[in-house]
């Protein structure tokens, strides 16, 4: 299991799937209505994880120093990601919530820790004798 758990994609579906569900269930208890729906907001956390993922293993494969320059990289990419996917509901005439803002920066800062303490276990791997 824990073998399984260095593959930084699979944790990604893990924890997304483990936080979505508690996120839905909180969500339908307090049966909140958002401006953003869960399964887009989650969308969009997912394809980007996978996409910092993939590119700070990219990086990690090739460059090994540069991995958390490309961390940093793609977090500000995120970023910048995150106030394009908010900005309809900013320009809109019924702007969001407290709660729906709320709705979507707890999840992204909850993945935006899990991402880095990926990269910091990437970027700690002892290097195998045998390359």
């Amino acid at each position: 299991m824990k073998s399984l758990l260095k593959n930084p994609f699979l944790s990604i579906c893990i924890f997304s799937i483990l936080t979505f569900s508690l996120h839905w269930v909180v969500d339908h208890q307090f049966t909140v209505l958002t401006y953003y729906s869960i399964l887009s907001i989650y969308t969009f956390h997912v394809v980007s994880a996978f996409a910092v993922a993939g590119i700070v293993v990219l990086v990690h494969k090739n460059f090994k120093d540069y991995a958390g320059f490309a961390f940093m990289g793609t977090s500000l990419l995120k970023m910048l990601a995150a106030i394009l996917f908010l900005l309809p509901g900013f320009l809109s005439d019924e702007k969001p919530s407290l709660i729906n803002i709320l709705n979507f920066f707890i999840p992204y800062f909850l993945f935006l820790i899990f991402e880095a303490i990926q990269v910091i276990k990437l970027i700690n791997i002892k290097a195998d004798p045998e390359e």
